[in-house]
């Protein structure tokens, strides 16, 4: 079996998440990583909140709060979030760390002796009220190049070319709408064309990436340039030189810190596990995969610039150099990358007031309602639109007519004839091609698991529900009182097969799995869920973490023969059907708007 690193896109701390973050970084990488746990391999989950740079300071500034208080606000919020929606880290940490500082200086000296960084005057972007620097995401106008009217001064998202805000036309911050002043200024830029030759071969060998991921990539490479990693600002790693680190306003880009966070996250995850080198078992091991997870608009970030820093850090480009302090780094062996999750058709957007947030989604509607959503009907491959009508029609008729409903059915006749798990007889065609369809789930699905096809995989999963719910109306076992073998015989079949697929479903949909095993009889965690534990540095204060005891946890991707007589209990609904209004009014905190 195989170690899997799972790096999961780092959620920004200046607000709560809404599920249209969830839908990129969060469920998709959480069913992976419980599917491949479940398949015997030895999973480390990181991330944690991205807490620097100029929007935090922009949001604490409109609440009154220092930056740190503001981080140290959304970081909680969002911790509970993700616990809530039961996403399985090993470590979920934060940026602003003693040990993601150090780990980020050592690799930024590690690149600057091998020569990967240099220093540039540039033109920098001042707001004229202020006298604030604004990042480069900050700043917004009509890309030079396709003429898209929304480009960001990092990149176009239309057309995925590299740009300085000072390329825009008619330029203006996104903060005020001020046409930002341009002003000179020193930074360290990331040498990209240096690493391009390393970077174009590397990509040639990802021939299993998702299209969309590879291709926009691939255009990339020609077009690299050097690209700015600090930023004039007070909040930020510091600088690790002499005559640099002493400036209060000079501190290394939130974007270049925050990919570091992969790494720095499975260093504190292996000193928290109390084998301070173990996080070398997914970062230095040619045998080792790892998958990285967020929405579309961060792929550049993982599929050139990441990679070309490890590059540069492991002296691979074309400068040479050797390895820094943290040995030959891995390259992501897959980016997994999700479109948009849209609401009426447009992107979800705080500022417009087009927004559902996690937490309120959590408190009316649990969270396996929304993992299915993700998975069943998720932005995967291609955008694709929430409305409250879809969710309410696939909550009713999917999760509570289809799955609740073979469960609570098959559960209950059996309880009520047998009080436990009936004992089968001759076995007939019809519950043999049913147990045989449910047996040769596991590798179909898995299949499909694997590569990362969650749509795909959820669907023929729930084939199989849809199989065994006709199994039961074609068999009738209500109607078989005066033939007691035949209905435990059809009993014990339609039991295993709600063994089976609950299996199948238990990465999608875990809350609701412990609950069908429990059911089944069975004792003990089934699906085990993050906690949220409290820890510190040095003394300092204490702060949130998610993490997990996951390898104890009885869920394997397996058939195992459910056992006659295990003592079963009468079942409770598994999901609440939703009202039908609520498709056309949405609740109250999210109302639909004509």
């Amino acid at each position: 079996m195989a170690r899997i690193l799972t790096a999961v896109a780092w959620p920004y701390a200046n607000g709560p998440r809404h599920i249209g973050h969830v839908s990129g970084f969060g469920v998709p990488s959480d069913v992976f990583s419980r599917f491949m746990r479940m398949s015997g391999h030895d999973v480390l989950m990181v991330s944690g909140t991205d807490e620097h740079g100029t929007p935090i300071g922009v949001q604490a500034e409109r609440e009154g709060l220092t930056n740190r208080e503001a981080a140290d606000k959304y970081n909680r919020v969002i911790v509970e979030d993700l616990q809530g929606l039961g996403l399985s880290y090993d470590l979920f940490t934060r940026t602003t760390t003693l040990n993601h500082y150090a780990v980020v200086q050592d690799l930024f000296s590690a690149l600057h002796r091998n020569g990967y960084v240099v220093p540039r005057v540039q033109m920098g972007a001042i707001s004229p009220s202020t006298g604030r620097t604004l990042p480069d995401r900050y700043i917004e106008g009509t890309c030079p190049i396709c003429g898209y009217t929304s480009a960001r001064g990092d990149q176009c998202d239309n057309c995925g070319n590299q740009l300085d805000p000072i390329d825009l036309v008619e330029p203006r911050s996104r903060i005020n709408g001020e046409t930002p002043e341009f002003v000179e200024t020193e930074h360290f830029f990331l040498d990209l064309p240096s690493l391009a030759g390393a970077l174009g071969a590397w990509l040639e060998t990802r021939t299993d990436w998702r299209p969309n991921v590879l291709k926009f990539s691939e255009n990339l490479i020609a077009e690299l340039k050097p690209r700015a990693i600090t930023r004039d600002i007070d909040w930020g790693v510091p600088i690790p030189l002499e005559g640099w680190s002493e400036q209060p306003m000079k501190r290394l880009y939130v974007w270049f810190d925050a990919v570091i966070g992969y790494l720095s996250a499975a260093i504190e995850w292996a000193k928290r596990s109390g084998d301070p080198e173990a996080w070398r078992q997914w970062w230095t091991d040619p045998d080792a995969r790892s998958y990285y997870f967020m929405g579309k608009d961060n792929i550049v970030f993982h599929s050139v610039i990441w990679p070309g820093i490890l590059l540069g850090h492991n002296g691979q480009g074309d400068h040479g150099g050797v390895p820094g302090p943290f040995g030959e780094l891995d390259l992501p062996s897959e980016v997994v990358s999700s479109e948009y999750l849209t609401m009426s058709g447009a992107k979800f957007s705080t500022s417009r007031n087009q927004v559902i947030y996690v937490g309120d989604f959590l408190r009316e509607f649990g969270p396996d309602a929304l993992r299915y959503f993700i998975a069943v009907a998720g932005p995967e491959t291609t955008d694709s639109d929430f409305t409250w009508d879809e969710f309410v029609r696939r909550t009713n008729f999917e999760l509570a007519n289809e799955w609740g409903n073979l469960v609570n059915r098959s559960i209950s006749l059996a309880w009520k004839n047998n009080g436990a798990i009936p004992t089968p007889n001759e076995l007939q065609p019809v519950d043999t091609a049913l147990l045989a369809t449910a047996a040769g789930a596991y590798d179909v699905v898995g299949e499909l698991l694997g590569r990362n096809r969650f749509k795909a995989a959820i669907s023929e999963a729930m084939r199989l529900v849809q199989s065994a719910n006709r199994y039961l109306s074609e068999t009738e076992p209500w109607k078989l009182k005066d033939d007691p073998a035949r209905r435990d015989t059809v009993l014990h079949t339609a039991l295993q097969v709600v063994w089976d697929a609950n299996t199948l479903l238990t990465p999608f949909l875990p809350h609701a799995a412990q609950k069908v095993f429990e059911a089944l009889g069975g004792e003990g965690v089934w699906a085990a869920q993050p906690e949220i534990r409290m820890v510190s540095e040095d003394g300092g204060p204490d702060y949130p973490v998610l993490m997990g005891d996951y390898a104890d946890e009885q869920a394997r991707w397996e058939s195992r023969a459910i056992v006659p007589g295990t003592p079963l209990v009468k079942p409770t609904p598994l999901f609440t059907k939703l009202d039908d209004e609520l498709g056309r009014t949405g609740p109250s905190w999210a109302p639909i708007q004509a």
